[in-house]
């Protein structure tokens, strides 16, 4: 098993690494707020209501899961929003998923473009996201799938520090700060 190393927390990455509902709930999370904040997000959710799983977290008092993502250190910037968009992600998982999130990237054997599509139908998950997302099965957990860094692109691209899909290490955590803060001068300029 692939460690992957986002948090710079040793149990919220390992986490991530174990539990592929907890790395899907951490690129959902990850939007305004630092990646290590938002990939530790799960592990909050976790040590508050004692599990990860996507039935206990859809059928959730919707208000007190709410109130769980407000309790101090927040999960998120946006409490609220996004304590509902994480109850929608558990609620697809369990109606099209059948409760295993793994199986957006295994159930039929789908490639690249049909992973992209599954992931970018949950909500939350625009067209980047899901193409990030698809780069981390990649690039991080050794998702073959046929086509999946043209689907990805331009986050699959080889030897590139576009997201959290090329970190491994703080070095690396560094280069995508680095990339992502010259992207948005260029925007600006």
């Amino acid at each position: 098993m692939t460690t992957l190393h986002i948090t710079g927390d040793d149990t919220a990455d390992a986490l991530l690494s174990e539990n592929p509902f907890a790395l899907l709930i951490g690129m959902l999370l990850d939007q305004q707020v630092a990646m290590e904040t938002a990939f530790a997000g799960p592990a909050k959710i976790r040590e508050r209501i004692g599990t990860l799983d996507p039935k206990v977290i859809a059928d959730f008092d919707t208000d007190a899961f709410a109130e769980m993502f407000r309790a101090s250190p927040a999960v998120h910037r946006y409490p609220g929003s996004m304590a509902a968009r994480t109850q929608s992600v558990a609620g697809a998982i369990m109606s099209n998923w059948n409760g295993c999130t793994a199986s957006i990237w295994t159930e039929g054997d789908p490639d690249g473009k049909e992973i992209f599509r599954r992931l970018k139908s949950l909500p939350g998950f625009g067209e980047q996201k899901a193409r990030i997302f698809l780069a981390l099965l990649g690039k991080r957990l050794g998702v073959d799938a046929a086509g999946w860094r043209e689907a990805s692109a331009p986050y699959g691209e080889e030897g590139s520090y576009r997201s959290v899909a090329d970190i491994v290490d703080p070095e690396s955590l560094t280069r995508v700060r680095e990339t992502k803060r010259a992207a948005k001068a260029a925007a600006k300029a």
